[in-house]
């Protein structure tokens, strides 16, 4: 048997080199973020240093990910092509058509500040700079839009693993650079994607898979611009296809005299892949506070490897105990770095993050529970296996379930009347789109209700049946035992979905809301409307049908599966947004003076251009307090202005409109933008775009502002 995934002797199979290629992009994400963590919460998070040890890193993992691979996929070499074509195409397409938002006005351009400011200093939290306004001041605010203020500096909104990744581009290219690695993690989801269903399904199944996936228009959307969902994804399936690895190598370890030896090097390398499993798992957690809730199946799944090792299932043991250490690990550094880095955001989300963590420590106790009783356990459940018709129940349950969501806009309206001041603003927005979408008035409207309805406009109809009908019929097998290998994965895809769709969680216009579906929902629909299409096939040939008869039915299968996506696709798919954005932001950033320290009078300015003033530019900057009219008081400006003055620096005032800044020197237009952002759709697909407007006037005040 080889020692490393590329046998010596001869030249690596097809399939082979698919299994590798699409696993070795998780290993790269989770090697990076291994490296990068530590040094981020020492304040070194510098290209010299991370990058040396970033490669060290992924080294380390991919010796131990690739490491006495077996053949865990059959392909021919046009099949890999295929695949490798598709994720290349999706690369490149969503690389000549990527946004560019800078400017804050929703979660990409926080994340994009987060990874400008990561990738130019290294550390955690941003220095308000209060000594270049001359110390503090009662009107004085150095948070913004994204970014919270806390212990006298200011922290960004999110999880840093995402910033982390991107801020390898802006190492690379600057700003620029920072903004095209989306469509390359793009690329990577694809490439996981297709080894997982290559590895589930079958590789000419993962032909199919590959360009269903990179069309469908939420994968265009978070594959253009700084979102966490696409690193998520590659995560997640990297996981499932590093576990199906190990067990792979556990099946096929060495025998001795037909029997397993206690300790072989094959099965050192399934725990050691079983625990990389777990530690990928739980790196989810560092990308997205969200994969806590979706890691929760693999938290279950290795104890039941550990409770059937307790009743003579060795093997489960072997690889369970592993799973289990990797999976606490990798979600034990997402948790300290939210607690660390993050903790204004947890308490932001508490009332969504603390009921999250009960549901996790009571899983986790009754995991504990239930693994330490197993051999009590194991009679009953073996009588509760036995009852007659228990596979069909469970597979009619399932097939409940996806009709109820199918039903649920008939059955419920789901709303939430404004309680806090967030709630209020939420309200207002929905409201807006109402207005413009020609619908009723009512901000507390949620259309949570229609969320299956979601995925049927972007994957398609024919997709979502598939995918349902190889649920029901996976979900028999497994009740049955003839289905093993996907346990876990049907269980990740189903709690996930499930979860998701009872409650997105998300202000619900379109494309914005579809960015919940795209971790694991749409991504594990597809697997399933592949295997449901091969299922389909095979049965057709039990059934006595010809070959050319099957041939038939994959062909219109796969245009069911590709034709649909691609006209939903279609009305946006090739339009860009936030064009322009970064040009206008530099050109800001050169009409300022070097030594300015930067006041925001304004509301909406303040909101967008704080941390773009701080970050992009490299300028202190603040904003001041708000009244009623949308501008500070007069008294608070020369105040303040003068008090810059003394510190040595030039006081520069920023706004949206010269009237706004014509009491206190002469306007000059610094940045006059106008592009294309996303469409806001709350009842259908999106279909194209929204114009975007951004105007900044700058002035330097005189020295004898009349108050």
């Amino acid at each position: 048997m080889t020692t490393g995934w590329l046998d010596r002797t001869r030249r690596p199979s097809a399939g082979r080199v698919l299994a590798v290629v699409s696993v070795v992009p998780v290993l790269v994400l989770a090697g990076w973020l291994l490296a990068g963590l530590p040094l981020l919460l020492l304040g070194w998070f510098r290209p010299l240093v991370a990058v040396p040890l970033g490669l060290a890193a992924v080294a380390l993992l991919c010796r131990y990910g690739l490491r006495r691979l077996p053949e865990t996929v059959e392909a021919t070499a046009w099949q890999v092509t295929g695949v490798v074509a598709a994720a290349l195409a999706s690369g490149i397409f969503n690389g000549l058509l990527h946004g560019e938002q800078l400017i804050v006005r929703r979660d990409p351009a926080t994340y994009a500040q987060y990874g400008v400011w990561l990738a130019r200093h290294g550390s955690l939290p941003i220095p308000s700079q209060e000594w270049a306004f001359g110390g503090t001041d009662p009107a004085l605010h150095f948070d913004s839009v994204g970014f919270y203020a806390s212990g006298g500096a200011v922290v960004p909104q999110f999880m840093p693993g995402a910033p982390m990744l991107h801020a390898v581009g802006a190492w690379l290219g600057d700003v620029a650079g920072l903004l095209l690695v989306p469509p390359v993690l793009g690329a990577a989801a694809v490439l996981v994607l297709a080894g997982v269903v290559a590895r589930l399904a079958g590789a000419r199944w993962a032909l199919l898979a590959a360009p269903a996936f990179a069309v469908c228009l939420p994968i265009l959307y978070t594959s253009r611009t700084t979102f966490s969902e696409i690193p998520s994804l590659v995560l997640l399936f990297g996981g499932l296809a590093l576990l199906y690895d190990a067990e792979a190598r556990l099946r096929s370890r060495a025998v001795g005299a037909g029997h397993p030896p206690p300790m072989s090097s094959g099965e050192g390398a399934a725990r050691a892949g079983a625990a990389l499993a777990g530690l990928v798992f739980g790196l989810a957690v560092l990308v997205r506070i969200d994969g806590l809730r979706d890691v929760l199946p693999v938290l279950v799944y290795a104890g039941l490897l550990i409770a059937l090792s307790r009743v003579g299932d060795r093997d489960g043991g072997r690889l369970g105990v592993p799973l289990l250490g990797g999976l606490v690990a990798g979600a034990g550094l997402g948790l300290a770095a939210a607690y660390l880095l993050s903790r204004p955001y947890l308490d932001y989300l508490s009332d969504s993050v603390v009921p999250l963590l009960a549901i996790c420590g009571a899983v986790g106790i009754l995991t504990v529970v239930a693994t330490a009783l197993a051999p009590r356990l194991a009679a009953p459940l073996r009588r509760v296996a036995g009852v007659r018709r228990l596979p069909e129940i469970a597979a009619g349950l399932v097939a409940l379930v996806a009709a109820a969501f199918a039903a649920r806009p008939w059955l419920e309206t789901v709303v939430r009347h404004p309680v806090t001041s967030d709630d209020q603003v939420t309200a207002e927005f929905i409201k807006g789109v109402q207005r413009i979408n020609r619908l009723p008035l009512d901000g507390s409207r949620l259309y949570y209700e229609n969320s299956a309805h979601w995925v049927i406009w972007y994957i398609g109809l024919p997709a979502a049946l598939l995918g349902t009908l190889a649920a029901v019929v996976l979900t028999r097998r497994l009740v049955r035992g003839t289905a093993p290998g996907w346990l876990l994965p049907l269980a990740v895809i189903g709690w996930t979905t499930v979860t998701t769709l009872y409650r997105p969680g998300i202000t619900p216009d379109h494309p914005w809301a579809a960015r919940r579906l795209v971790p694991v929902v749409i991504p594990g629909l597809i697997l399933l409307a592949v295997w449901g299409l091969r299922w389909t096939r095979d049965r057709a040939r039990r059934s006595g049908y010809g070959q050319g008869a099957r041939r038939g039915l994959a062909a219109a299968g796969a245009v069911l599966l590709l034709v649909p996506p691609v006209i939903t696709s279609g009305g946006t798919a090739f339009s860009p947004v936030d064009r322009g954005e970064l040009s206008a932001v530099e050109t800001m950033c050169a009409a300022l003076p070097p030594r300015a320290s930067v006041l925001v009078v304004e509301r909406v300015t303040a909101a967008r251009f704080t941390q773009v003033v701080r970050g992009v530019c490299g300028l202190p900057a603040a904003r001041l307090t708000i009244y009623r009219s949308d501008i500070p008081r007069s008294a608070d400006v020369a105040r303040l202005a003068a008090r810059v003055r003394a510190a040595g620096r030039t006081p520069v005032l920023l706004a949206a409109e010269s009237r706004q800044l014509s009491g206190y020197g002469t306007p000059v237009h610094i940045m006059n933008l106008r592009t294309r952002q996303d469409d806001r759709s709350l009842v259908d697909a999106p279909n194209g775009t929204w114009s975007l407007a951004a105007d900044v006037w700058m002035t330097v005040p005189r020295a004898n502002i009349d108050t």
